[in-house]
């Protein structure tokens, strides 16, 4: 079993070469994409995704399942050769953040030591008190009337070592790179452990001649001390008979006794991930107690006894599995780099085409958005950056000198509508009634201005006095046409309460028109759209936005004028309670985009 591990330790840098070169580079190692429903609060993380919270919900993250073993030893009384013995076990890992995890340990250890030293096995070390009783023939071994050294010590320890432990790793936090696949981390732990120690100092019933071990050897060279530990194993049955002295033992709940002694677990270790499923782990680590017979002795030698306590140290070789769905849930935080995420966002910030406010022709509409950067100075544009044609007759308004010609003429250069001035009969008459007619019930396309509207309001701006004449003029020029007024809200609270709103801001204008320019209520056809069919269409729905967003919005929040059809109906009121204020001003402080009377918005 020992050479097994040895063998297992030794290859551990050749296994972790063939995996470098096997995974890298890959997918394996990608960081995850972390889903809403992979957090532990799925409403927090889709708040952060869309700017309403600062901190991103904690990932759901993997348990880790582990098994272990390698080389172990006691330092203590008694030398302990190399190799000295074995452990193995299970661990029970958890991440309770990124930098921080706990680790649940069971570990069984088997060491032996054998001391190429002789010892005056004095009467005063508890291995002889604690079993002369039984074996009154120990007390041959402590006559020291001639200061000989009777034995050579040796034992044989087994632990049964449960631990609670916190696990510190670096390596993670990367400034550099998405991920990692190596950890460096520190073990702190405590814990309860079942030490049994047992001694060979019988060959049989008989006691050894330990005279012949060390004699005629340097022991103060490594020579001398091997071939001491040589001769001394050679010597003994291995049948560690006697018991080791304890300080005390308990009953457990089988009835029996034990000694149960409490200690603190330190350690170091180096991890390397072999997939995000896998890893192996290289990790040293000591169990401090206050303990000093894990040896079976006390005195370090004849004449003095040791000031430190017995520590057991484990080398171990761990293969660490990580327990879950990847679709549920990411691997353990320690593999994960927290800053992944902040680095992505201000990746993709500085990919976003800056925010140009360039207006090449002076329309007041930004090039960015404008799709005609060209337009002719002084001439009324859409939102769109086009100059208008009110009237559809190719000639633009501020060139128009007739910017609303009736239906169904020619006009000249200067866009005035050509109407015969000869004289017709009722025939004539009466067929051009019905073709004008029927022109303007269905076939008029003209571009009448939209209005637009502050948050939350349904107040008619001044700047938009203009935009609400040209559409009087129309009217007035066309008695029997009538107008659908359509309402809009941009994507912001309820759809009930933007039914109710962008019925107020239709009906606000029909009212200035009725009250201004003396038209009958009954030309105009009331309808709303709340927040559908949007100008500038996914925009945030929530009010932490740059100034750039709010300027979309508020193309959204507007009132739009066309000519009626024979198909258009009044809409009553939506249900639901009053929604904006018919008062000046935004109802929100921060960013807001007021308009440009010249542009139409």
């Amino acid at each position: 079993m020992t050479r097994l591990l040895y063998v297992l330790l030794s290859s551990l840098p050749f296994l972790l070469t063939l995996n470098v070169k096997a995974q890298e580079p890959n997918a394996k190692f990608a960081p995850p994409v972390i889903e809403d429903e992979m957090t532990v609060n799925p409403e927090q993380n889709k708040m952060w995704r869309t700017g309403q919270s600062i901190f991103p919900a904690k990932p759901k993250n993997m348990w880790e399942l582990g098994i272990h073993a390698g080389p172990a030893f006691i330092s203590g009384d008694v030398e302990a050769p190399f190799p000295a013995g074995y452990a193995f076990g299970l661990h029970l890992r958890k991440a309770i953040n990124y930098s921080l995890s706990f680790r649940l340990d069971g570990t069984y250890q088997s060491s032996k030591g054998y001391d190429a030293r002789g010892f005056n096995f004095l009467g005063v070390e508890k291995t002889y008190t604690q079993n002369v009783a039984n074996s009154p023939i120990l007390t041959n071994y402590t006559d020291i009337t001639t200061n000989a050294d009777n034995i050579h010590r040796n034992y044989k320890t087994n632990i049964l070592a449960f631990s609670f432990e916190g696990i510190l790793n670096i390596g993670n936090v990367l400034f550099h790179n998405p991920s990692n696949k190596w950890n460096l981390y520190g073990v702190f732990g405590i814990g309860l452990d079942l030490p049994k120690t047992s001694v060979d100092l019988l060959n049989g019933d008989q006691l050894y001649d330990f005279s012949g071990v060390s004699a005629g050897l340097d022991l103060t060279t490594r020579k001398g001390r091997n071939q001491s530990r040589k001769n001394l194993k050679a010597l003994l049955d291995g049948n560690f008979e006697t018991k080791g002295g304890v300080d005390q033992d308990i009953i457990t709940f089988l009835g029996d006794y034990k000694t149960v002694i409490p200690h603190f677990n330190f350690g170091i270790g180096l991890t390397r991930k072999l997939s995000k499923r896998i890893n192996i782990s290289l990790e040293h680590r000591i169990m401090i107690s206050d303990n000093d017979l894990l040896d079976g002795f006390t005195y370090r030698s004849n004449l003095d006894q040791s000031t430190s306590k017995d520590v057991p140290h484990y080398t171990s070789v761990r293969l660490g599995i990580n327990l879950g769905s990847f679709e549920k849930r990411v691997e353990p935080l320690y593999w994960v780099n927290p800053l992944n995420g902040p680095y992505t966002d201000l990746a993709e910030l500085k990919q976003r085409p800056k925010f140009d406010l360039t207006d090449s022709d002076g329309d007041g509409v930004i090039d960015m958005t404008d799709q005609e950067v060209n337009t002719p100075a002084g001439c009324p544009v859409d939102t769109r950056g086009v100059t208008l044609d009110s009237d559809g007759d190719n000639i633009a308004d501020c060139k128009d000198q007739e910017p609303y010609s009736p239906p169904g003429y020619q006009v000249n250069k200067d866009g005035v509508a050509q109407i015969p001035e000869k004289y017709m009969t009722e025939d004539q008459v009466v067929d051009l009634i019905n073709t004008r007619g029927a022109a303007l019930s269905g076939n008029v396309n003209w571009f009448l201005p939209m209005i637009h509207f502050d948050l939350d309001k349904y107040y008619v701006k001044p700047e938009f006095y203009g935009s609400l004449h040209q559409v009087a003029t129309v009217m007035n020029s066309h008695p029997d046409m009538k107008v659908v007024v359509h309402g809009f809200t941009d994507n912001r609270d309820s759809d009930e309460y933007n039914n109710v709103l962008s019925y107020n801001r239709a009906n606000a204008a029909i009212n200035y028109l009725v009250a201004n320019y003396n038209i009958p209520r009954s030309r105009f056809i009331l309808t709303y759209g709340g927040e559908a069919s949007p100008i500038v269409k996914g925009l945030k729905d929530n009010h932490a936005i740059s100034a750039t967003e709010e300027y979309e919005h508020y193309i959204n929040r507007r009132v739009e004028f066309s000519v009626a059809t024979s198909t258009d109906t009044e809409m009553t009121r939506p249900a639901g309670p009053e929604a904006g204020e018919n008062t000046p001003g935004s109802s929100r402080p921060g960013a807001k985009y007021s308009g440009n009377r010249n542009s139409g918005y």
